[in-house]
């Protein structure tokens, strides 16, 4: 059997079964993206586009298929009517940007008919995501037809999973005086740091932009800490808020908060790194649970929309987590496999339904 290296897509255990993975190019704009839809069974599939400077292709490729097999999961999870998928565009952040290249990535958006479904993610702005809805109408996340950008509300999601974290790990019903670290103050982790500040929490935070650190502190009074050393701060809970895999079996070992949830992706470098926390005594809110808040946003946009449904919708995300907790706890498992098992049986579910209809 050939190695994974040789076999990048089929061969990878990233591939997860994905449905359909598209390479876009177009030369003129720049554009070098990959599209992964990894499931539908629930409904089109719904991810956010990101764009970073990978190292190589084949990061960019394994980056977006498990992003990608992610989003299904917390679809399921969140209770919208949309199967999982996500799409990268290999490219500086800072440097490539054009209306030429944003326009080029809608028409491979477009070109899927539907069966995919995008907004702002890592890299993207709200800005550059309109410039993408002129070649195609299957942008969401913008202020046409919405709440516009799903930052607010992804941290609004974060917020009320880690109230249900507080609760079930220190029986406390608010964050008040609760020590928390903030890993990255982007969009999110920065609307996050203002929730937490009106709550009466305690607030450490970090990030690789000094400007975005000292903003924390004139605004919420917040501690600076290092990038590197945030998830070993002395702390209640730990927000990663940052790029994912930062929980690994050496960043595990040094964390001295008791609590981990934060709104950044694939937090967990491995599978069994749910596992690991869990023996250590850690109560994780697996990421894609806690910070669905922004595709549940999303999903609510149209004619119809109302702000107050979706926010209601939005803080189920607590009740989701609780339940995920309470399991986790009855039958000894990491809160990890419980929220993968209860995805799994929603979209099993719904493929027996499908099926029978």
């Amino acid at each position: 059997m050939k190695t994974s290296s040789e076999n990048p897509v089929f061969g990878d255990a990233a591939f997860a079964a994905h449905e359909q993975v598209v390479f876009a190019h177009d030369a003129a704009a720049g554009l070098k993206a990959i599209i992964a839809v990894h499931n539908t069974t629930l409904g089109r599939a719904l991810g956010g586009t990101r764009m970073w400077a990978y190292d190589t292709e084949v990061d960019a490729l394994r980056d977006v298929l498990r992003l990608a097999q992610g989003m299904t999961f917390k679809n399921a999870l969140a209770g919208v009517p949309f199967g999982g998928g996500k799409a990268v565009i290999i490219g500086d952040a800072a440097h490539d940007k054009s209306p030429e290249l944003f326009r080029a990535m809608g028409r491979a958006i477009d070109r899927l008919d539907g069966w995919f479904v995008t907004g702002e993610d890592v890299g993207i702005s709200v800005a550059d995501a309109e410039e993408m809805r002129k070649t195609t109408t299957h942008v969401r996340g913008i202020a046409e037809g919405g709440a516009g950008d799903p930052s607010p509300t992804t941290a609004y999601g974060v917020f009320k999973g880690m109230e249900a974290a507080a609760q079930h790990r220190f029986g406390v019903a608010t964050l008040k005086d609760q020590r928390v670290c903030v890993q990255g103050l982007g969009a999110v982790g920065m609307m996050l740091c203002k929730l937490l500040h009106g709550a009466g929490a305690q607030l450490l935070v970090a990030d690789i932009r000094n400007q975005a650190v000292r903003e924390a502190g004139e605004r919420f009074g917040a501690t600076a800490v290092l990038p590197d050393k945030a998830h070993a701060a002395d702390c209640d809970i730990f927000a990663p808020c940052a790029l994912g895999a930062g929980l690994n079996a050496r960043t595990i070992r040094q964390i001295r908060a008791r609590v981990v949830a934060g709104s950044a992706n694939n937090q967990l470098a491995r599978t069994v790194d749910g596992a690991r926390l869990s023996e250590y005594g850690i109560l994780y809110a697996p990421d894609y649970v806690i910070n669905a808040g922004g595709v549940i946003s999303i999903a609510h946009e149209g004619p119809n929309f109302d702000c107050e449904a979706m926010l209601a919708h939005v803080a189920r995300i607590g009740d989701t987590l609780q339940q995920i907790f309470a399991s986790a706890e009855r039958d000894n498992l990491p809160t990890s496999l419980v929220a993968d098992r209860m995805a799994q049986e929603c979209i099993a579910a719904a493929y027996e339904e499908n099926q029978a209809a």
